[in-house]
């Protein structure tokens, strides 16, 4: 049983893996509709129990579908629907429940800890699909989109990103250790990526180049990241904040800096960082990058059951 938390905790081997068997899973999809099953479906009769703290929209379509192509099912709970969101059972009690009925658990919280708290517990793999210091489905399919489209591996590309420092960002610099590739952050100074984070990266001797100035972090990127500087639950001033970042909104301008093939990249929702002329422009990949999360996850899934090929 594998549970897949942090990128930062898995080895560079079987997340190179994952991403091979999704390249392969997606090319044998191309002539099936989108509940077809995949041929074998490696996880028949197998239940995957998702639980959303937090709104989703990607993720929770993506998973759904993820494990109805390999042959399992889905079964979606929302936390203040049951016991454990009004306090009224344990984690520890609510981890024996889903064990019981279930085969796989994915939650989309807002606390770290219930991550770690769940995996204890749990007596199944358990997939987070969203913390406040960690997205690594996310950033793993990013990596295949990059790669997909790039038509080269990650490693030999100039990445870059433009924005706050969030879970995002923090799944990235990991990405960044785990496939060796060149990460340029471009942020104001008071938004720069953690201590903990930063000391993480040279525990594992490799290096992140941080820039308060947007163009500098552009200079030569093939491919620029971002994501929405104000977040669903960003409980500051939200003006004051935007104000802050607004030499870093990507438009045609700060585009130019980067190489003239250069794509961009946004896991969404979107915001004001991004001009629509980008956003919606040909450089902008961002509706095959939402895509590209389900054959991602499936081959997720199968890490985590014990049947990745």
């Amino acid at each position: 049983m594998k549970h897949f938390i942090n990128l930062k905790d898995i080895s560079s081997r079987d997340l190179k893996q994952i991403i091979i068997d999704a390249k392969r899973r997606k090319k044998l999809r191309k002539k099936l509709s989108t509940l077809e099953v995949d041929k074998g479906a490696p996880l028949k009769g197998k239940l995957l129990i998702q639980m959303f703290e937090k709104s989703s929209l990607r993720t929770r379509l993506s998973f759904y579908l993820a494990i109805k192509q390999l042959g399992g099912g889905t079964l979606t709970l929302r936390s203040n629907e049951l016991h454990l969101g009004q306090g009224g059972e344990s984690i520890a009690d609510t981890a024996k429940i889903l064990s019981t009925y279930g085969d796989g658990f994915m939650l989309r919280t807002d606390n770290d800890k219930k991550v770690e708290s769940f995996k204890k517990y749990l007596s199944i793999p358990v997939i987070n699909g969203l913390s406040p210091s960690s997205h690594p489905t996310q950033v793993l399919s990013d990596v295949f989109t990059v790669e997909e489209i790039k038509k080269k591996p990650i490693s030999k590309l100039n990445i870059c990103w433009i924005g706050d420092s969030n879970n995002v960002l923090d799944s990235l610099i990991a990405a960044s250790v785990k496939f060796s590739f060149k990460l340029s952050i471009g942020c104001p100074r008071k938004f720069e990526p953690g201590t903990k984070v930063r000391n993480w990266v040279i525990k594992n001797k490799k290096k992140i180049f941080i820039y308060n100035d947007p163009k500098k972090a552009a200079l030569g990127a093939d491919v620029i990241f971002s994501d929405k500087v104000i977040s669903l639950n960003d409980k500051v001033n939200k003006k004051k904040k935007i104000a802050q970042f607004k030499k870093f909104k990507i438009n045609k301008k700060l585009m130019g800096h980067a190489k003239k093939d250069c794509i961009f990249l946004h896991c969404l929702p979107r915001g004001n960082e991004v001009t629509d002329d980008i956003f919606l422009g040909k450089k902008s990949h961002v509706w095959q990058q939402a895509l590209n999360r389900v054959h991602v996850q499936k081959s997720i899934l199968l890490y985590c059951f014990g049947k990745l090929r």
